[in-house]
């Protein structure tokens, strides 16, 4: 069935529903930002979002936009992509969202607007149209990102217990309260630098199909890339009180030395998959980290059932996402006729 061709309106309502997703994105993954941050007591809450949501933002000065071509040209071929399709993948992506900070279920949004994307373009023109080679690289680190991330956090966890051997834990303590500040904007900076371009992507793809610009172009409109990192900033700033127990405390225990070890493991993961123009979950990368941490100190130091949970919704994240998108892609075409 042919899609009617979009108006401008149409276009400019999809442009915010998609800078709604990149605000849902910054509220639910504020707890992956701030949640160490906060259940060590460096940070208050309202303090947490604050340092958080700056980074995010500061992040645009920092990364190339490898991430948002990966998502507007690597994911689905972008011939096929109308305003419907992406109609259809914002609302799967943004359901999903809605019913895991509901539930405080620590899932991903970048997964869910990829199975979104994924979905709502096999419901118009079916699986050949997805292209392998980003599909498999993104799939591949939802398994990359947790396992990197549990071994950086594990690795620095040992050998900072092995460096701090000798000194008191009361002097530990006070040391990685400080160094905690480091490593969470780093962390937020890296959260801010791969989930905000994924938003700018979707939106170009959207600006792409309808031609209002050119295919050929090496890179967005600069309003997009503004907007998106201020849209994912200001989602910080309310935050996901929710999550924030779940990844804060029920996982494992956290000391400020273990929060310094989790977000610099978590910051490096996504700061090497930024730059590779991987589009990761930051919420698999900080889980990651915090089991790797807990499990250096002890096993029994990590609630696997809480850790497996979370690993469950992981696995229904992409097939969820896609499935909703793909009713709300046949939603759309009587929508929009």
């Amino acid at each position: 069935m042919q899609a009617v061709q979009a108006s401008f309106w149409v276009i400019a309502a999809l442009i915010a529903l998609a800078l709604v997703f990149d605000f849902m994105n910054g509220f639910h993954d504020a707890a992956n930002s701030i949640a160490t941050v906060v259940s060590t007591g460096v940070l208050k809450p309202a303090q947490a979002v604050v340092f958080a949501a700056f980074f995010n933002v500061v992040a645009i000065f920092v990364f190339k936009l490898s991430v948002a071509a990966t998502i507007g040209k690597g994911i689905v071929d972008p011939g096929v992509v109308d305003h419907i399709v992406i109609f259809g993948a914002l609302v799967g992506a943004i359901t999903w969202n809605l019913v895991t900070w509901w539930y405080g279920i620590p899932s991903s949004s970048s997964h869910a607007l990829i199975g979104g994307i994924c979905g709502a373009v096999i419901a118009k023109a079916g699986a050949g149209k997805l292209l392998a080679g980003g599909i498999l690289k993104t799939v591949a680190f939802i398994f990359v990102s947790p396992v990197l991330g549990f071994a950086l956090g594990a690795l620095m966890m040992v050998a900072v217990a092995w460096i701090f051997r000798r000194t008191s834990p009361l002097r530990v303590d006070n040391v990685f309260r400080r160094l905690q500040l480091v490593s969470a904007g780093l962390y937020s900076l890296g959260h801010g630098g791969n989930d905000a371009q994924k938003t700018i992507g979707i939106i170009w793809l959207l600006l792409i199909s309808t031609g209002s610009v050119a295919a050929s172009d090496t890179a967005p409109p600069a309003w997009v890339v503004i907007g998106c990192y201020l849209a994912i900033g200001l989602g910080t700033m309310f935050g996901g009180w929710r999550i924030v127990k779940t990844m804060g405390q029920r996982i494992t225990k956290l000391k400020p030395v273990g929060g310094f070890c989790a977000e610099t493991g978590g910051a490096i993961t996504l700061f090497l998959a930024t730059s590779l123009g991987i589009p990761v979950s930051t919420t698999h990368t900080i889980t990651g980290a915090i089991v790797g941490v807990g499990a250096a100190r002890r096993a029994s130091a990590v609630r696997w059932g809480v850790a497996g949970n979370i690993v469950w919704a992981w696995i229904f994240t992409i097939p969820a996402s896609a499935f909703v998108a793909g009713v709300a892609y046949y939603a759309g075409l009587w929508l929009f006729a």
